[in-house]
């Protein structure tokens, strides 16, 4: 399985929250037909999000379905009870907020030690500067560009200027770290979070909720890749 972050230019990660679970493995194969090279799973617990969605049972049926890697993305408490669940059930990048960590740095060395890839993410009211300590300890770091656990709101520019620090402190310090970012990707929005850095981008009612799944994406990515 070749690793999403071995793909030269920003890569589009649908998310399967809009997606038709009665029908999973079909979405899964509609995707990957359509080019994903990578998914998106939004695993919220309705405590440190408002919302409940799914977890490892759910998680577990994607991985048997899909060909493609795939992003846990855990706005959950207590993540680091549920890390090595993940990590076991074949997730390639599992994302840990940092507004959820007791100790960042033991979290995200816990998911390298189960083999897969340590993302951080940090919420709009989390300024940079409180995850700059933890960056030499990450794969990556997942900018959100909206509130984590509430649908159908407007992207947040200031989720730009992020990026933007991110990655001037990885050309400054030579880190190898990825940048995403999730929330409020459509057309109007993608070339500029792709302009300020972002390489690995969630877009989910952009993709979903398009008639044609390979013409989203494909409209999506061309869009990124004109930016950078």
């Amino acid at each position: 399985m070749t690793s999403v972050l071995e793909t030269s230019g920003p890569v589009v990660l649908p998310a399967l929250l809009l997606c038709d679970f009665g029908h999973l493995a079909r979405e899964v194969g509609r995707l990957e037909a359509a080019g994903a090279e990578a998914l998106h799973l939004d695993v919220m617990d309705g405590r440190f999000v408002p919302q409940l969605t799914y977890g490892p049972v759910v998680v577990k049926a994607v991985r048997e379905a899909a060909k493609v890697p795939l992003e846990v993305h855990l706005m959950i408490e207590d993540p680091e009870r549920s890390l090595e669940d993940y990590c076991r059930l074949g997730a390639e990048i599992v994302t840990v907020h940092l507004e959820a960590l007791a100790e960042p740095r033991r979290a995200l060395a816990a998911i390298r030690d189960h083999g897969a890839r340590a993302h951080l993410a940090i919420s709009p009211g989390t300024p940079v500067t409180r995850a700059e300590p933890f960056l030499d300890a990450c794969d990556g770091v997942l900018v959100m560009s909206v509130e984590p656990g509430f649908g159908g709101q407007a992207f947040e520019p200031q989720a730009l200027d992020k990026l933007a620090r991110l990655a001037a402190v990885r050309r400054e310090t030579g880190g190898r770290f990825h940048l995403g970012i999730d929330g409020g990707i459509s057309t109007e929005t993608i070339a500029a979070a792709a302009a300020a850095g972002a390489e690995l981008i969630v877009a989910g009612s952009a993709v979903i909720r398009s008639p044609d799944y390979a013409r989203a994406i494909t409209e999506l990515e061309a869009l990124a890749r004109a930016a950078t």
